[in-house]
């Protein structure tokens, strides 16, 4: 009875230490947060982040040894919170209606990057001098692409994904990346939906980006939300989605 009293109590210890390393791992991150929109990235410090806190500057190091290691941990947050946005509220839509899945996820990226623009300009801004992303940040920025490869394979497989005719092919240098990308997002989809839908999503960034970098400004200014609209159809109708 002791040993299994001893070893309970060792084991609450152990689990509230946890939560503490949790809670203050939360509170650097959201101060680092509030740094990265009154300094940018590349201003960002972990001993301001420490000063901030009223930690010591080595009590932070066993948290973030680097400032690179904080770095991916917001850039894995930012990733994991637009990919979360994307797959609930896509999630919501009958899976038969593909256009409409496929306009609620573009407009979930907008909407989170309006509501978190400079998490936002993190993970697509500009690059971070000095910082490399280590492949932990893969599978997080990932996850609204499956989304989307998600609705065009379903459109696919039964049959309702119809590209409209006089579309210039793939070019042959495609069909490696084609065949690379084919398995993670686009099962069963040949090159020509591939590179569309590579290009499509990369509209929908631009736009994004371009809307809150400000190049916009004195070009579209009185409905951005119905020109955007406009896009993610245009793009939906060249991928071949049928209308609901």
């Amino acid at each position: 009875m002791a040993a299994l009293w001893y070893s309970g109590r060792m084991n609450a210890g152990r689990t509230a230490r946890e939560r503490v390393r949790a809670e203050l791992t939360g509170e650097i991150k959201d101060e680092a947060r509030r740094q990265l929109a009154a300094e940018g990235a590349a201003g960002l410090s972990l001993r301001a982040v420490a000063r901030e806190l009223g930690m010591v500057s080595s009590a932070i190091y066993r948290y973030f040894p680097s400032r690179d290691e904080l770095l991916t941990a917001l850039i894995i947050d930012a990733f994991d919170a637009v990919g979360s946005a994307v797959e609930l509220t896509e999630a919501k839509v009958p899976r038969e209606q593909y256009l409409e899945r496929w306009l609620t996820a573009c407009r979930a990226v907008r909407a989170w990057a309006l509501a978190h623009p400079h998490e936002y300009a993190l993970i697509h801004g500009s690059p971070v001098p000095g910082y490399v992303a280590p492949q932990d940040t893969a599978a997080p920025a990932a996850r609204d692409g499956i989304v989307m490869g998600g609705i065009l394979r379903d459109a696919h497989q039964a049959g309702r994904l119809s590209p409209p005719p006089g579309l210039p092919p793939a070019p042959v240098e495609f069909a490696a990346d084609a065949a690379r990308l084919r398995d993670p997002f686009f099962t069963g989809l040949p090159d020509d939906v591939i590179l569309g839908a590579v290009l499509a999503w990369t509209h929908v960034y631009g736009f994004v980006s371009f809307e809150l970098f400000g190049m916009y400004k004195n070009v579209i200014e009185d409905d951005r939300p119905a020109a955007f609209d406009h896009l993610i159809r245009t793009q939906a109708h060249l991928l071949g989605l049928p209308p609901d």
